[in-house]
């Protein structure tokens, strides 16, 4: 159903660098994937993303509402959390729970 949701926040820890590679982003520990409607409320969970954890935005995208951020394992999970705690409080947003791999 179109609206107001989060539809995918997932950590992968420890990605194989290939992905990095493919994706076009520089190595690191983990990758944090949001992907939101309206898209382009992707601005806002990356500005939430980066000022709740010390995360990088690797990839934005405000067409797609694809957002990729990076960081430790730790950080990445908490400012996905943050995110879907402001977009579902805030903002009246559906959320799906954070997931991990």
């Amino acid at each position: 159903v179109p609206g107001k949701q989060v539809t995918l926040a997932h950590v992968i820890s420890s990605p194989d660098k290939d992905i990095y590679d493919r994706i076009g982003v520089e190595s690191g520990e983990s990758i944090g994937i949001l992907t939101l409607t309206p898209t382009e409320t992707a601005i806002i969970a990356a500005d939430i993303a980066t000022k709740a954890a010390p995360v990088s935005i690797g990839f934005l995208d405000r067409f797609t509402g694809a957002v990729l951020i990076q960081g430790d394992v730790q950080s990445v999970e908490y400012a996905l959390e943050e995110v879907n705690r402001v977009f579902e409080n805030l903002l009246g947003f559906n959320v799906v729970g954070v997931t991990k791999t």
